[in-house]
């Protein structure tokens, strides 16, 4: 199972045409960018800095309200539930958004909702708001990103002569152009942003031309421009088309454009950041400079969007990680390896157990299974020779090649097939919190997002073929189930169908996509239906959750799969006692609990619920004269399930901003009086000063609280 449950990718080998650009039309998704086509950073410019983090859908407000005069926002005054500005996979239909009708604790969104400084968004008045377009709702925005790209190209060229051109498409939230060229520095980017504004006051016009392939070569050359050339080749239509800006500047393109260079708002367009690419993403091919810009239709909508990434970078899981202590990467072990700090670790152990709990209740085995194996068993199912340069090189033991691994699937086939099985014995539900290990390159890696080693939530059910709708269901539900515990409701949901190159009778997948089908539709859910986008070995759903952003993460998949069964020879014996092929069914809810952790940190940020945080409680002497007291109130809480420690050594007041600081959702302040009376005075982070109460009134309350995943 693909632990990073990446949209387009095959949950078994990946698909690798997506790593690579489409030069052709001049424009390359998000999604692509992230599976880590190139060596150094090129994620683009923060929001929220987060592969494979789409954003919702078309046309939704900014809650950012517009001023006649500038106004500096508290810390935390934000609103939780930030803005959607659009789908970060343009070259996809718009997804239906389906909200989750759980009969999880209705507590739950709350105290996902109601977290930290977010709470404070009440304070934030209704004012007018700026919509923020998409690439897909507005023609005309999409028309002003692509002729930035060009006019910031033209601008390179007029600055820095001897640089040459390559791609310069739109993207999601603005544009980019890659520079074969010396590194550039933020003081460049000044002075390129200026040299745009010059060519967008001259109002010039952009005008298409058509010429033969033989003059485009002609032209190409004549400017010494061999990325060009190479872009030509891959061009199989003709005739060829060009875009002028005035008599000044051209580019092969295929359009489309604004009439004229003054169409384009300078004060809507801001240069972001420069990385590192290699062209075709081929670390063996030259290193560019790709400049990555935004470009709005007006102002307002930049002002808008540069408010939603400060909100994004406030929430960044890096950042936070590091300043609540949860996590770190360790250059010394290796770039893209997790170590879990305590604090993190329990937040882990807590969603392992709640894992562990819903599958054992809804009828699933757990697995562990070792990290490595021979390599001939990842020739068996097919890794070796489709998944090569995503796996670690191979080890000697004994003289016999063996392979960390870089999926799970294999390994509950294996047990499977120990032993016969009767119908009667399917559906066999196995599950397993299994840690793999990708190779990526190092400008790939992300904080969580994208990792060298992570931790997949993996499940693999072998049923029948009349039994694959009601086991999707069962995957639907308790997805359902699992994502509402963390307050997601909000999902979007794609079926994808039979590609054009696949494996499978005709009648298998229609029987399985039929049954995708109707358990979508008994569950009540909307869905977007992609055509052939489906995986080689069978149909597939994709849900992606929002954030308190806004943003979209796809984390769950189930995938119908036809291959790995005829691969491995794995049977069942029928009612006439002939051995037949099982239905082999991956699915994952979470994906991989290193990226969820992250997804988390970032929704929450970092403002746990009660039932989450490292530290429910956190118990503060006025002076040392009480710490033996709150030492034994510690030890009551602990052996009661509430996760309590004592703080001292500093003044109150400090000890309470610490507290605050740490997001700590409770506070148990003691003094005397406390002591004498054995009572507690508590102060919650989200709802204030809550009185004394003795210790027994104060446990109740907690891990009711806990229980109903509710906040206090």
């Amino acid at each position: 199972m693909d632990g990073d449950g990446l949209p387009g990718q095959d949950v078994l080998f990946g698909n690798e045409e997506e790593r690579r650009l489409n030069l052709d039309d001049e424009r390359i998704s998000n999604d692509q960018r992230a599976k880590g086509q190139n060596a150094r950073h090129t994620l683009p410019p923060d929001l929220g800095a987060a592969p494979m983090a789409t954003l919702s859908a078309p046309l939704l407000r900014s809650l950012l309200p517009i001023r006649s005069s500038p106004r500096r926002f508290p810390a935390g005054a934000f609103p939780h539930r930030f803005p959607p500005l659009n789908s970060l996979f343009s070259s996809r239909p718009s997804h239906t958004v389906v909200r989750s009708s759980s009969t999880a604790s209705p507590s739950a969104p709350e105290a996902a909702e109601a977290t930290g400084e977010a709470a404070q968004s009440e304070a934030v008045e209704e004012e007018a708001r700026v919509v923020l377009p998409t690439n897909e709702s507005s023609e005309n925005l999409l028309r002003i990103r692509h002729t930035c790209a060009h006019v910031m190209a033209m601008a390179v060229q007029k600055l820095f002569p001897n640089s040459k051109v390559t791609i310069g498409p739109w993207i999601e939230n603005g544009f980019y152009y890659d520079f074969d060229m010396e590194p550039l520095t933020d003081k460049d980017l000044k002075k390129i942003k200026k040299e745009m504004d010059r060519i967008i006051r001259k109002n010039l016009p952009l005008v298409r031309e058509e010429v033969t392939r033989e003059e485009a070569q002609k032209r190409i050359e004549a400017l010494n421009e061999p990325y060009k050339l190479e872009i030509l080749e891959r061009i199989k239509e003709e005739p060829i088309t060009i875009y002028h800006i005035g008599e000044e500047w051209w580019d092969l393109c295929a359009g489309p454009h604004v009439e004229t260079t003054g169409k384009i708002q300078r004060k809507a367009v801001e240069l972001e950041s420069v990385a590192g690419a290699y062209w075709k993403g081929d670390e063996n091919n030259q290193m560019l400079q790709r400049i990555y810009g935004t470009a709005w239709e007006s102002e307002d909508q930049l002002k808008a969007y540069i408010h939603f990434k400060e909100e994004a970078k406030r929430r960044d899981h890096r950042r936070l990680g590091q300043d609540l202590d949860l996590f770190s990467i360790e250059e010394d072990a290796g770039g893209g390896l997790v170590f879990w700090h305590p604090k993190g670790a329990i937040i882990r152990h807590v969603l392992e157990d709640s894992w562990k709990q819903i599958h054992l209740q809804r009828g699933y085995d757990l697995l562990y299974t070792p990290h490595v194996a021979k390599a001939d068993l990842w020739k068996i199912s097919g890794h070796i020779d489709f998944y090569k340069e995503n796996m670690y090189n191979q080890m000697d033991v004994e003289d016999e090649p063996y392979q960390l691994r870089p999926m799970n699937c294999p390994y509950h086939i294996l047990v499977y097939k120990r032993k016969l099985h009767s119908y009667r014995d399917l559906p066999i539900r196995v599950a397993e919190l299994g840690t793999v290990y990708r190779y990526e390159l190092s400008g790939a890696l992300h904080g969580l997002f994208r990792v060298r080693g992570f931790t997949q939530d993996d499940a693999h059910i072998f049923c029948l073929e009349d039994q694959i709708k009601d086991e999707i269901r069962g995957v639907l539900d308790l997805t359902e189930e699992i994502l509402g515990q963390f307050g997601f409701r909000r999902y979007e949901v794609n079926l994808s169908t039979r590609p054009e190159k696949s494996v499978g009778s005709d009648d298998i997948w229609e029987k399985a996509t039929i049954a995708l089908k109707d358990a979508l539709d008994d569950k009540g859910w909307g869905y977007t239906v992609d055509e052939g986008g489906g995986a080689f070995y069978g149909p597939k759903i994709d849900l992606k959750i929002e954030d308190a952003l806004g943003r979209k993460w796809q984390c769950s998949t189930v995938q119908v799969d036809f291959n790995l069964p005829e691969r491995f020879d794995i049977t069942y014996v029928n009612s006439n006692t002939e051995k037949k092929r099982p239905i082999m069914i991956h699915r994952a809810v979470l994906g991989s609990l290193e990226r969820f952790f992250g997804i988390l940190i970032e929704n929450y940020a970092g403002d746990f619920p009660l039932w989450l945080a490292p530290t429910q409680a956190r118990i503060l002497p006025v002076t040392n004269n009480e710490l033996q007291y709150c030492n034994e109130v510690a030890s009551e809480l602990k052996s009661r399930g509430i996760r309590a420690e004592v703080c001292h050594g500093e003044r109150l007041p400090k000890l309470i901003r610490n507290a605050e600081t740490q997001k700590v959702p409770l506070m148990a302040v003691v003094g005397p009086k406390e002591v004498e009376a054995r009572t507690l005075t508590i102060r919650s982070r989200h709802s204030g000063e809550m009185g004394t109460m003795p210790i027994d009134d104060f446990v109740s309350k907690v891990q009711s609280a806990i229980a109903d995943k509710s906040s206090l």
